[in-house]
């Protein structure tokens, strides 16, 4: 009875484990701001494009290897790679696929970054993420 317990508890955690596992990134991936500049200044709304090399763009969920879905970082820094991205005001999703977006900021400086996602939200490994760029709103 405890061999089978302890047999199914370790099934149970090797599979929320391998759920949640990070998605390895292909060499030489990356993703970077097409719009803005870093530097700009800029009349509001924003138009913010994203760029990607490397790798394609996949809606949220699908498993498909070398793809991934953007996430954009508004004043703000990820400090877990290895969890979920959070969704807010400062973690902007992509689930859809899409490649831009017109966001609403207030006047003044901001920071953007933007870091792929795997199916489920969860960067990939390494990371593939922007440079922080400054952006000044009029």
């Amino acid at each position: 009875m405890i061999k089978s317990a302890l047999a199914a508890l370790i099934l149970a955690m090797s599979f929320f484990t391998s759920a949640q596992a990070q998605t390895p990134a292909p060499a030489g991936a990356s993703v970077y701001f097409i719009e803005p500049t870093d530097g700009s200044e800029i009349e509001g709304p924003v138009k913010v494009v994203f760029g990607l090399r490397g790798m394609g763009v996949a809606p949220a969920g699908t498993d498909k290897p070398k793809t991934g879905h953007h996430h954009l970082l508004i004043d703000t820094a990820l400090e877990d790679f290895t969890d979920a991205i959070p969704s807010d005001e400062k973690h902007i999703h992509f689930g859809g696929g899409q490649t831009e977006t017109i966001i609403e900021l207030s006047p003044g400086k901001h920071t953007l970054q933007l870091v792929l996602g795997d199916k489920n939200h969860i960067p990939h490994t390494p990371p593939v993420k922007s440079e922080i760029i400054t952006i000044t709103v009029k």
